[in-house]
């Protein structure tokens, strides 16, 4: 199982820049400690982050403004709705909207169920920041014409 985290980042790829370029996160964390140290390591990297406590928080924030948000992150374990019926609710008001989800261990879904869903990447907590904004960087060009230059 421990085979497939081995990559060697390519001397490309260390030198890759993260950074954003105004795109639109919505991070949903019931951990305020958690959304605290994404919204300034996103902000810090060139992303703009609204910040959420919960799914239904999310959805509210998201139903009312489906085209503000150039990705979804979300956690999966949290009170009143779980990442999961997030991820199925946004998929229904957008279909096309990147999303990843953040599992802590031991949880009831797993990666092959999660990218089944349609999500673009299953982070396991806790999530380094390097790997948090490759998620990012890559969910963000997964969605654009290919044609486009970065």
């Amino acid at each position: 199982e421990g085979a497939e985290k081995i990559v060697e980042p390519s001397a490309k790829e260390t030198n890759t820049d993260f950074s954003g370029k105004g795109e639109r996160i919505l991070f949903v964390d019931d951990e305020e400690q958690i959304r605290a140290v994404a919204a300034m390591l996103f902000s810090e990297h060139g992303y703009q982050v609204a910040t959420c406590q919960n799914g239904v928080q999310a959805l509210e924030e998201f139903q009312n403004n489906p085209d503000k948000f150039d990705l979804v992150i979300t956690d999966m374990t949290m009170p009143h709705m779980t990442g999961v019926e997030l991820v199925q609710k946004i998929m229904g008001i957008r279909p096309d909207t990147p999303i990843i989800l953040c599992s802590g261990q031991g949880e009831v879904i797993n990666r092959e169920r999660a990218l089944a869903m349609g999500v673009c990447a299953y982070l396991n907590k806790p999530v380094s920041q390097h790997d948090f904004l490759f998620a990012v960087r890559k969910a963000l060009e997964s969605r654009k014409p290919q044609h486009s230059q970065s």
